[in-house]
């Protein structure tokens, strides 16, 4: 075989492994999103086949962004029935919400001495921006990443422990149960209300009532969804 033939073939090798890395990561982003919002509910069974053919591809991606909602704690495997979505239990919200409780509380901590004027004047217009979504729908506006409120204060923490913690082994559960509890209806204007008073905190530099607010607005959100599983509970 040619040399160049070698190459043309490592060529095409190094291209199919690209698109299949690119076609696996919009797979997961959208899986991920379905269950994060409770488009795919949970319990739900995530069969290979027909995934494969909603994405209209092999199941070898499919697979691979199985294996990176597993790993992200969306989705596990279930001893002879498959891999299903995690189901909301209580215990799980409440060692979730212990762990943001103490973490988050530090990082609005942090963030309230090392957040740049610029950082927080941005925060303030990204708060704007969710109050008058639940002004006008009534509802919480759920975002992620730059446009996600706790998000942008953990980055401002400038703790590279706290932000790998919370912005990638946590987050996409933290996602989900924060989504979760966001359907309570009078959560929304609340979640505004004390979202403002921790932006206050931070404009003040005010580093004990920025970790005291976060705490407390973290905590009543616990408190409240256990309130709501109690209650759907049969």
């Amino acid at each position: 075989m040619l040399a160049k033939d070698k190459d043309d073939i490592k060529k095409d090798a190094k291209n199919d492994a690209k698109q299949d890395t690119t076609l696996t990561t919009k797979i997961t982003s959208t899986l991920r999103e379905n269950i994060i919002c409770g488009d795919i509910v949970p319990g739900a069974k995530l069969s290979e086949p027909k995934l494969a053919v909603r994405f209209d591809t092999s199941r070898g991606p499919i697979r691979e962004a199985i294996r990176r909602l597993e790993s992200m704690g969306l989705v596990q495997h279930v001893p002879h029935e498959g891999v299903k979505v995690i189901t909301l239990s209580l215990e799980r919200v409440i060692e979730i919400y212990h762990v943001r409780e103490a973490l988050e509380g530090k990082a609005a901590a942090l963030a309230s001495q090392n957040m740049s004027d610029q950082e927080i004047s941005e925060l303030k217009t990204l708060m704007n921006m969710h109050s008058d979504h639940q002004s006008n729908t009534g509802v919480y506006m759920q975002a992620e990443g730059d446009f996600d409120f706790h998000y942008k204060i953990i980055q401002g923490s400038k703790n590279n422990f706290l932000i790998r913690q919370l912005c990638e082994d946590l987050y996409h559960l933290i996602r989900m149960f924060r989504y979760q509890s966001s359907q309570f209806s009078h959560r929304a204007s609340v979640a505004v209300i004390e979202h403002q008073q921790l932006l206050y905190a931070l404009e003040q530099r005010d580093q004990q009532l920025a970790e005291i607010m976060m705490r407390r607005h973290i905590e009543r959100a616990r408190e409240d969804i256990i309130q709501k599983l109690r209650e759907l509970k049969p």
